[in-house]
């Protein structure tokens, strides 16, 4: 602890008994020896103490800190929750809304116009044109094999 060697403790024990005597000596070591253990005992016991302390002050923080994670934990589920609803929502609206496309172009069918394109219509079209092959209308002047056999 002090690094105190074997000669150090020679020479304070010479001091110690020129300066005490012969008498005195065996006293002052008993009274010395019952200081030091009572200053051991009480750096002990302060260090016990002390001990107790951070170790109440830990349990006290592990304490909060579950209760922060608890916290943390409930909002997580509500924010999750509040996602899984959203979704739902959004999947209903989208629904709806491809219903109403649907039911538009049943309407324009039945009314002769083209069918509306639907949300999924127009994502899977290509833009590629369609072959057209002429058609030849009652009203031209040329004539078909059916109207030279009618004649």
């Amino acid at each position: 602890m002090f690094d105190i060697g074997f000669f150090e403790l020679v020479l304070v024990g010479v001091v110690a008994l020129v300066v005490l005597g012969p008498e005195k000596l065996p006293g002052a070591i008993r009274t010395a020896s019952l200081w030091i253990g009572r200053l051991r005992r009480s750096f002990n016991n302060i260090k016990q103490d002390i001990e107790k302390e951070i170790g109440a002050d830990e349990i006290r923080r592990q304490l909060r800190n579950e209760a922060i994670m608890d916290k943390f934990k409930n909002t997580k589920s509500q924010v999750t929750d509040t996602i899984n609803m959203v979704k739902k929502e959004t999947d209903a609206f989208r629904k709806n809304v491809e219903l109403e496309s649907q039911v538009a172009g049943l309407s324009s069918t039945q009314a002769g116009a083209p069918p509306a394109p639907t949300s999924t219509d127009t994502a899977n079209t290509t833009a590629t044109p369609l072959p057209t092959t002429p058609t030849t209308s009652p009203t031209t002047s040329e004539s078909t094999p059916a109207d030279t056999a009618q004649s």
